[in-house]
């Protein structure tokens, strides 16, 4: 009995295979090179930002990065974007989701306190093109207001109409409580070095950021909803589907006492 050629994988085939398997190699590497670039802008500016340290980080040689992104600044815009997107997806995920407009709004805050202390080269990004915002200088946050930005403002805009016009949600204005609601959240992370001082405490540690979200999210529930039993309620559910993420190295201190 003639014993049966080993089965071999045909030219075209083969050549689709290899090719994929560059081009997945292709995107691993962008991948990573954009990762270090997020950090290293971050951590850094775009003036102090080192292309030689972002290729190092990501195991690459600057030619391959000028390869993928044509320089510096296109870097730091693609990082931008990178960042962004993560945010809008996020958000929008909350606001979209199939639930009442109060349980919505509740989750979209905490996912932005959450956002605030686990993806901190974010808000560094934001900060710093803030700045360049206000000095008048050529800024990335000017396009991604209509890319990100305002797509989120018109889900939250229209979450709060919703709320509003069903009495779930107090009647007010609806800036005022997306003030009162995004605000207490960025406040209390702004001002955290002073409270540390003022208390003898870290507000930073792990322990600090899950009372304050907690607290957060009872008081909006006993405060945005018309029934505030409802309110209550609907805090305690968001608060048990959504565990706390890990944070990101956040700027510590050490509290000086007598």
């Amino acid at each position: 009995m003639p014993i049966a050629a080993p089965s071999r994988i045909p030219v075209k085939n083969g050549a689709h295979h290899l090719a994929r398997t560059q081009a997945d190699r292709a995107d691993q590497s962008r991948a990573r090179i954009l990762e270090a670039a997020i950090a290293e802008f971050s951590e850094n500016g775009l003036a102090g930002a080192r292309t030689e340290q972002i290729a190092e980080a990501a195991g690459v040689n600057k030619a391959l990065l000028y390869y993928y992104f044509e320089g510096k600044e296109a870097l730091y815009a693609a990082a931008i974007e990178s960042v962004a997107d993560r945010a809008l997806a996020s958000s929008m995920a909350a606001l979209s989701a199939k639930r009442p407009a109060g349980e919505r709004l509740l989750q979209f805050v905490l996912n932005h306190f959450d956002r605030i202390h686990s993806q901190r080269n974010f808000q560094n990004l934001m900060q710093q093109e803030m700045i360049r915002l206000r000095r008048g200088e050529e800024n990335a946050l000017t396009p991604l207001v209509e890319k990100a930005f305002r797509p989120i403002v018109g889900a939250v805009q229209e979450l709060l109409n919703e709320g509003m016009r069903t009495h779930e949600l107090i009647r007010t204005d609806e800036w005022q409580m997306m003030y009162a609601a995004l605000g207490a959240n960025v406040f209390y992370f702004l001002s955290g070095p002073t409270m540390g001082l003022l208390f003898g405490m870290n507000p930073f540690e792990q322990r600090a950021l899950m009372e304050r979200r907690r607290a957060a999210i009872l008081y909006l529930g006993q405060t945005v909803f018309t029934d505030r039993r409802h309110g209550g309620r609907v805090a305690q559910r968001v608060l048990a589907r959504t565990p706390m993420p890990e944070s990101a190295p956040l700027t510590d201190f050490k509290v000086r006492t007598k």
